[in-house]
């Protein structure tokens, strides 16, 4: 059980005094290439993991666009997070991730983003073998999310490798993940953010998840949105069973709008946390190895509002949402003894 934490709202400590439990994960993003302030961002974040006995999942977005993903580059990476291992720190490098989506600038790329993808996990296994490499696509109902700035279309780079059905058309009948996997020996973990946004493309109503909605998205088989999911591959049997990777949900959590009212915010908050803590979820998908809740409250520019995607914050979903953590979910051992802080 992890977190996605907003670092500069709470520290991992009072967070976890809220949950009643340390987290095993905590996530943080950092731009790559690194921004001036993101060494020393992504260290006080490892610092507090440090202190909870935890694993820190970084996820590095290549805002500058894939070519920055350079050999110097990746090396600076994995000095750092060797830096963080001899401290006691495990890390999972998330890198580029959602690379299926329109939204952001290394998406819909497969060519340039396996390359990325692989001069960085060269790096890391190589100097940071404390550390591991996560390759996690965006859930692929919608796929291939027309409209984003980069859409791939007809005569683009990387095009004919996203038209698996050779069609000459990009659409949700294409594969919204094959194209993009980086090889069995660059990953160590396949993840994929899973959220509930809603029940018909583009999403965005606050309304309560359908009966078996996770396990439905998880397999390929959740008919919804476009009306024609059930098409979607198999995620969990094709690339946790298949590849034999342990299986992550980096992301989660159910969308809500504003001025629905506190009844119907816990409502739907708990239909979609009840789904992923099913003791049938355990039984059914072994390989399933993390989740981590997105504990955010930020702007959505698909519903043009804030959304409130946390589960610990207002006292009242707090206290159903601890109440429903399951007994087979591990959380982070106590440090036996914490040492100098990370330098």
């Amino acid at each position: 059980m992890g977190v996605n934490l907003e670092w500069g709202r709470e520290t991992l400590a009072e967070y976890s005094d809220k949950l009643g439990e340390r987290p095993a994960v905590a996530v943080t993003f950092a731009d790559f290439p690194f921004a001036p302030e993101d060494p020393e961002l992504i260290a006080a974040a490892a610092e507090q993991v440090r202190q909870t006995g935890a694993t820190l999942l970084l996820t590095l977005e290549p805002v500058h666009g894939l070519a920055a993903v350079t050999d110097a580059r990746a090396g600076e990476l994995a000095a750092l997070l060797d830096g963080f291992n001899a401290g006691g720190v495990p890390v999972i490098v998330r890198f580029a991730h959602e690379m299926n989506g329109s939204w952001y600038p290394w998406g819909q790329q497969p060519g340039e983003y396996i390359a990325a993808f692989r001069r960085v996990a060269d790096a890391v296994h190589r100097d940071a073998p404390g550390s591991a490499m996560m390759w996690a696509p965006n859930y692929g109902g919608g796929y291939p999310f027309a409209g984003g700035a980069r859409e791939s279309l007809p005569g683009s780079a990387g095009f004919p490798a996203l038209d698996t059905t050779g069609d000459g058309v990009l659409t949700v009948s294409d594969d919204p993940y094959a194209p993009y996997y980086p090889g069995d020996d660059a990953v160590d973990w396949v993840g994929m953010s899973l959220y509930h946004w809603g029940s018909t493309y583009p999403w965005g109503e606050s309304e309560m998840p359908e009966d078996g909605k996770f396990a439905a998205q998880l397999t390929g088989t959740y008919d919804g949105a476009n009306g024609d999911e059930s098409m979607l591959p198999d995620f969990y049997a094709d690339y946790g069973v298949g590849h034999g990777k342990p299986v992550a949900i980096p992301e989660t959590a159910a969308l809500v709008g504003d001025g629905i009212g506190d009844l119907r915010t816990l409502n739907i908050k708990r239909a979609w946390w009840q789904q992923v803590f099913d003791p049938t979820v355990r039984e059914r998908f072994p390989q399933l190895a993390m989740v981590n809740w997105f504990e955010w409250t930020k702007v959505e520019p698909e519903v043009g509002s804030v959304v409130d995607w946390t589960v610990v914050e207002d006292p009242a979903v707090r206290a159903e949402f601890t109440a429903a953590l399951p007994d087979w979910y591990r959380f982070a051992d106590e440090p036996e003894d914490c040492g100098e802080p990370l330098s």
